[in-house]
């Protein structure tokens, strides 16, 4: 039995269809915080269970019999977030799990200046100290923070945002189909290398291929964190959101996410993705 906690989520979703690509539905286990949602994975012969983070007891019986758990990162952040985390790796062992798999970072510091950061690095301590066997899938960052960082750039012409670092910008598709192959074979043990697309672009880059894809000019404009973040709150954004895309900035200059791997496309037996085919897709939704 392998089970998928997240299952709703984008990342949790596509684990478990390309798993179901791999295995038998009924060696597939998805646990999730409202079953409801997954009433086609259970019409497909999958174990949907509830399994909530923040309730360390409804754990249990969602991971009753697992002989893997893959533990999607909690979107908690904060204290919250690192017990939820530390609540579903502990589960995972309790529940007699031979390998517990965790979906952490490329960029996974104690240091980070990017919130996520420090707590994926806290959460690989405590797979460290688990007693099982354990692997830390250290993921790329989501290439689909990129049509979002465009929104405003795509009527504007101008893609405003502080002073960057490269970042290896990786798609969800890709991640799904390594995770999908790691949580059902041996291939590695402890923290994975970076799990990376396959080059890491500035955002003067981003901006030269959100100009290409869109049939006109995208201006890259640097501005400080401040007047960026200021920008970000006017437009509505929450400040904590703010600070956490200001954070993750400042964690780029730095070069905390510009390791680009071979170790993802070597394994898929396929180039990884280029976020040229990324930007392709989004276009025609923001002219929608």
């Amino acid at each position: 039995m392998i089970v998928v906690t997240g299952a709703s989520g984008q990342l949790g979703r596509a684990v478990l269809e390309r798993l179901l690509d791999r295995v038998p539905a009924e060696q597939v286990g998805a646990s999730l915080r409202d079953p409801d949602k997954a009433r086609d994975l259970a019409d497909r012969g999958v174990r949907v269970r509830r399994g909530d983070y923040a309730e360390p007891s409804s754990l249990a019986a969602s991971f009753e019999g697992a002989s893997r758990v893959l533990v999607v990162s909690a979107n908690t952040l904060g204290e919250e977030g690192l017990r939820q985390n530390r609540a579903a790796i502990e589960a995972a062992v309790a529940a007699g799990a031979e390998r517990v798999l965790y979906t952490s970072h490329a960029g996974a510091k104690p240091d980070s200046p990017f919130p996520p950061m420090p707590q994926h690095a806290a959460n690989e301590e405590v797979l460290r100290t688990c007693g099982t066997p354990f692997t830390s899938l250290r993921n790329g960052f989501y290439a689909s923070t990129v049509p979002r960082l465009l929104q405003g750039a795509w009527h504007t012409g101008e893609l405003r945002a502080p002073e960057d670092g490269p970042i290896a910008w990786t798609t969800h598709g890709d991640l799904a189909d390594l995770t999908a192959l790691a949580v059902t074979s041996n291939d590695f043990e402890g923290l994975t290398p970076p799990l990376t697309g396959p080059e890491a672009l500035t955002m003067e880059q981003v901006a030269a291929l959100a100009s290409e894809a869109a049939g006109r000019p995208v201006r890259r404009v640097v501005v400080s964190d401040a007047d960026y973040r200021a920008e970000l709150v006017g437009h509505g954004a929450p400040e904590a959101a703010a600070d956490m895309l200001v954070g993750m900035f400042a964690a780029s200059r730095r070069g905390d996410f510009a390791a680009v791997d071979p170790t993802l496309p070597r394994l898929l037996g396929r180039p990884a993705t280029p976020l040229q085919e990324v930007l392709a897709a989004a276009v025609p939704a923001a002219q929608a």
